[in-house]
């Protein structure tokens, strides 16, 4: 493939889909493409600008080919669309929020895949993960403990900080992907 894939991962609660969207217009003006994930949450949650679908609908379009790349975690199920494919045999970078724990898969698929973790401080995490309130303080918990041994884990992966200012973060990104 010409193009390359840029794959963003972190806790849920780091802030992805802000970056994402604060970063869009410059990473289109660079011609990198975001790719839409498809989730099975409904689409009244509140969070990244996903394709809300059910799980029979989620499981039918995976029968059917219909993703790049797919991982169920959390409950919801998660795919890329593979349309990113071309995109990538066009020559476009493309820019997808992935998953930590999918990642050597994601890597076996794009071998030469940029892996970014994007982190923020566990107290930082944890105001994030109460404000939106989506989950229980046991859940919430029970996420920071997970994301505290995912950390050091990951091999090969460019460290981006979001517990400061989101413009400090959206700039060392398009940083890391130019660099």
């Amino acid at each position: 493939m010409k193009g390359r894939l840029i794959y963003l991962i972190g806790p849920s609660g780091s802030g992805k889909d802000t970056v994402l969207e604060a970063a869009r217009e410059a990473l289109q003006a660079r011609g990198v493409r975001i790719a839409r994930r498809v989730i099975t949450r409904s689409a009244e949650a509140v969070g990244e600008s996903a394709e809300a679908v059910s799980h029979d609908e989620f499981d039918r379009l995976e029968a059917n080919g219909a993703f790049a790349l797919s991982w169920r975690a959390n409950e919801l199920a998660y795919g890329i669309p593979a349309q990113i494919d071309q995109w990538l045999a066009a020559g476009d970078d493309v820019l997808v929020n992935g998953s930590r724990g999918y990642l050597e898969q994601a890597r076996q698929r794009y071998p030469g895949l940029l892996a970014v973790l994007l982190h923020v401080q566990p107290e930082v995490l944890r105001q994030r993960l109460l404000t939106r309130n989506r989950e229980s303080p046991e859940q919430i918990e029970g996420r920071l403990a997970r994301n505290a041994r995912f950390g050091d884990a990951l091999e090969g992966v460019v460290s981006l900080d979001n517990s400061g200012e989101l413009r400090t973060t959206v700039q060392a990104l398009l940083d890391i992907i130019e660099g």
